[in-house]
């Protein structure tokens, strides 16, 4: 077994996990979509704005990670029972680094509006707002449709199974991994409260954000 692993990293292979991705991704798709948010943003106005936009559910409970810990010795983190969790509807643009977030007891075409409403009032001159999202059944709603004939908000859907394309999944791993990773909050008012000091300190993570949220797209199914 020695001699195979030495084989094996002599051959550039590394002990890891595989890693999940949708089984009915469309790499054809994908590129497609690439085509056209390079057109978006080659034509949109100087002060138009381009938003990712999804919804995240956290549970009130620490996420499991790795950490330093003395050898033979073990770091225990409690836990809590039940699981109630978080709504939280949000959009981010990468050219300005800046979130809009609503936590909401439900995600529905309601809460969707009201994220709406609130991008735009914090983009009051800007002529057209883009912003990209998945096919959730509330974003194609007959009631966000209705909003949408008057809204200066254009939404652009994603190819169906591509979480890989909106940016902001990156954004709500990263979300979780500074406010839930290997922490333990005893109330479910102080774990709420942690989540929205979070959103109301994006500023602080912004060069961190950064060299995230970045136009790297990867193209799975291939």
């Amino acid at each position: 077994a020695s001699g195979m692993t030495a084989v094996l990293h002599g051959l550039g292979y590394v002990y890891k996990q595989a890693k999940l991705e949708p089984g009915k991704a469309d790499p054809v798709a994908q590129e497609a979509f690439l085509e056209t948010y390079e057109n978006i943003k080659k034509n949109k106005a100087e002060g138009d704005q381009i938003y990712f936009m999804d919804a995240t559910h956290p549970q009130h409970n620490p996420l499991i990670g790795c950490g330093w810990i003395e050898r033979g010795k073990e770091h225990a983190i409690k836990s809590n029972t039940g699981r109630r969790r978080l709504n939280i509807n949000g959009a981010i643009s990468i050219q300005t680094m800046s979130a809009q977030i609503r936590f909401d007891d439900t995600i529905d075409a309601a809460s969707t509006i009201a994220l709406f409403e609130q991008i735009e009032k914090a983009n009051p001159t800007a002529s057209c707002i883009i912003v990209i999202c998945d096919n959730a059944r509330y974003y194609r709603s007959k009631a966000v449709a209705e909003y949408l004939r008057t809204s200066r908000i254009k939404l652009e859907f994603l190819p169906p199974y591509s979480p890989n394309l909106n940016i902001i999944e990156r954004f709500w791993k990263f979300f979780k991994r500074e406010v839930l990773c290997n922490r333990y909050y005893d109330t479910f008012d102080k774990y709420k409260a942690a989540c929205k000091d979070f959103f109301g300190e994006l500023d602080s993570y912004a060069p961190r954000l950064r060299t995230l949220l970045t136009e790297n797209f990867e193209i799975i199914g291939n």
